[in-house]
């Protein structure tokens, strides 16, 4: 729950100004409007300061960063050192 607690609470303040009734963790960030480029730049720097990680530019495509469920998943692979997408876990 701890990356989906603080990635949840980012996007929400930052992107929805705290209003984030009816925001799901799988909607996308992109399709519902929450995010533009400049918030990507944005959210990536969070996440690199908040996780102490580096995010590399080939990284940063929708299939990890367009949903809360994706950020989660992708901080996972990424913790535990696996590139590949197919590789299930656990969002925590």
């Amino acid at each position: 729950m701890f990356y989906r607690d603080r990635v949840r609470d980012y996007i929400v303040e930052n992107f929805l100004f705290g209003e984030g009734n009816g925001f799901k963790d799988g909607d996308s960030l992109r399709e519902k409007g929450i995010i533009d480029s400049t918030g990507v730049l944005e959210l990536i720097a969070f996440l690199e300061k908040e996780f102490e990680m580096r995010i590399e530019d080939e990284e940063i495509i929708p299939d990890n960063l367009d949903s809360v469920e994706y950020i989660c998943e992708f901080l996972q692979r990424k913790r535990l050192g696996v590139q590949d997408r197919k590789v299930q876990f656990a969002i925590d």
